[in-house]
């Protein structure tokens, strides 16, 4: 995992739903901000999909949040601009959804998975890199626990409040990324 305290990369990156070019430089000054690793097809993502959603309506105007979308979408073309912009438009994502086709900013965030969750302070560094919460898609062997949040909610809680972020951080648990060949991690 990325270490607590790494600044936030550089991007420029296209929302699929308004065609803005969102630039990393425009949170500084921001209380935080918190950027997501999600995709379309992905059942973890599925699964958390309308807690992204209220997370977005919740901390509109209090915390800036912003999606990416960095699946291979030659292999995945459900991923693909289009389809994200019909996925943000449905699921009622009110943060941009943005598009990194060339991998370039999930491999400078060391984004693992979907969905991965990085959240920077008021400083541009990482306060938390960790699990939205404990909930998991259904499966066998697992019982349902609800998606609340929790965890993402009180980081982000903290950041606003001006406070540490409490440890441990638990890492998010996905689908990995859908890298195009040549830009796999290398461990």
């Amino acid at each position: 995992m990325v270490p607590l305290g790494t600044p936030m990369p550089d991007f420029a990156l296209q929302d699929v739903v308004t065609g803005r070019l969102v630039r990393s430089s425009e949170f500084a000054g921001a209380s935080g901000v918190v950027v997501m690793f999600i995709c379309n097809h992905c059942p973890f993502v599925k699964h958390v999909r309308a807690q992204l959603a209220a997370l977005g309506r919740d901390y509109a105007g209090r915390l800036p949040i912003v999606a990416i979308s960095s699946n291979d979408v030659e292999a995945h073309p459900e991923d693909g601009p289009d389809l994200m912009r019909a996925e943000a438009l449905e699921a009622g994502y009110v943060f941009p959804y943005c598009f990194d086709g060339s991998q370039e900013v999930a491999i400078a965030f060391g984004a693992a998975c979907t969905p991965d969750f990085f959240m920077y302070g008021s400083d541009g560094r990482l306060a938390y890199r960790g699990q939205l919460d404990e909930s998991r898609p259904p499966s066998k062997g697992y019982s349902p626990i609800d998606v609340t949040g929790r965890d993402l909610r009180a980081a982000m809680e903290a950041v606003l409040a001006g406070m540490r972020v409490p440890e441990p951080q638990r890492a998010s648990l996905g689908c990995n990324i859908k890298w195009k060949p040549g830009n796999e991690p290398r461990l």
